[in-house]
This record gives structure tokens, sequence and C-alpha cells, in this order.
């Protein structure tokens, strides 16, 4: 009863993890990755589609991503959604490909992405402590069903509680790494 609840917990808390990890790819660092893009929502005959559904995106250069569209017609789409992002990039159409050169980050644009990173993190360690609080929660309703006993709750609490500072760790890992992404210059 414990050990399933354990692994429900456990499958839970890394799926925060792992949702956090695409958030945060999302997040603008020094150099330019695909994940930046991949998900932006472009208008494609009336229905939002991702990006990467539409166009393959590489990486020719440390700091420019290029853009080509499967279908050459969804180029107009493809740089009104860009625009119309948070991103503040500015694309450059040839007619085949769209070019985002990302420009450096200034000192204070990089402390401001920390501060948004640390929010996120944040927002990740409250999701761990829910997940935690509902999994007691049931652990302590089979104990007054009689499904358990007493002992049992009590090695599920610190079982418990061991997996959730492991998962906080590993977030803070995790931010410690896309900081480093961020300041590194």
């Amino acid at each position: 009863m414990i050990k399933e609840s354990i692994a429900e917990t456990d499958l839970h808390m890394k799926g925060t993890i792992q949702a956090l990890e695409e958030d945060l790819s999302a997040i603008r660092t020094g150099r330019a990755s695909p994940a930046l893009v991949e998900h932006l929502s472009v208008d494609y005959y009336g229905a939002p589609t991702p990006l990467m559904q539409l166009a393959s995106i590489s990486v020719p250069e440390p700091r420019v991503l290029m853009i080509r569209p499967f279908d050459p017609s969804t180029l107009k789409s493809i740089e009104k959604a860009i625009l119309a992002s948070e991103l503040g990039l500015t694309p450059n159409n040839d007619g085949k490909v769209i070019r985002l050169n990302l420009p450096v980050l200034t000192e204070q644009r990089r402390k401001d992405l920390v501060k948004v990173v640390h929010a996120r993190l944040e927002e990740a360690r409250v999701s761990i402590r829910n997940i935690r609080r509902d999994s007691l929660k049931d652990m302590r309703d089979f104990e007054k069903e009689k499904m358990i006993s007493e002992d049992n709750l009590k090695r599920g609490e610190e079982e418990l509680q061991k997996l959730t500072d492991k998962m906080i760790e590993t977030i803070d890992a995790v931010g410690i790494k896309k900081e480093k992404e961020i300041m590194e210059v």
C-alpha cells in the first residue's frame, strides 16, 4: 500500500521536474537554442500550431537560429508569431528561411532572467510540496481505515520526506545549471 503510494508520488514529482526543465529551456541564455522557439504558437490556416511542427529549426552559428518552413507559404505566419512573441527578436526573412540573430544579453537582462528562473524554481518546489501533502493525506487515510499500521505510516512518512528532499535537491541543481548558462558571457 505504502510502496504503491510512494511510487505514484515519485512519478508525479518527476513529471513536475520534467515540466520545469521544459519551461526553463524556453528561457533565453547567451547562446541560440531551438527550444527557444519550438513551442511558439503559429497561426496555421486558422489553427494555433507549434512552430516545430511547421519548420525545421537549426543553429548554424552560436547566436543565430535558422527556421526553414516545410511549406514556404507559412513564412509570413511564422514571422508574425515571432514578432508577436515576448522574445524581443526581429526575424530576417529571405524568402526561404527566417534567421533570428540573438543579441548579446546585457548584465541587467541576465539578472532579470535569473529572477524569472528563481520564480519558476519556487513554483516547482511548491508543486513538489503539494504532491507530498496529497500523498501524506492518502497515507493517513489508509491508517485511519486500518489498511496500514501506525508503524507503516511512520516509515511511509519518512520515505516520503526522503523522496521530497531528493526532488527539491534535483530542482536546485537544475536551477544552478540554468543560472550558470544565463550568466555565462
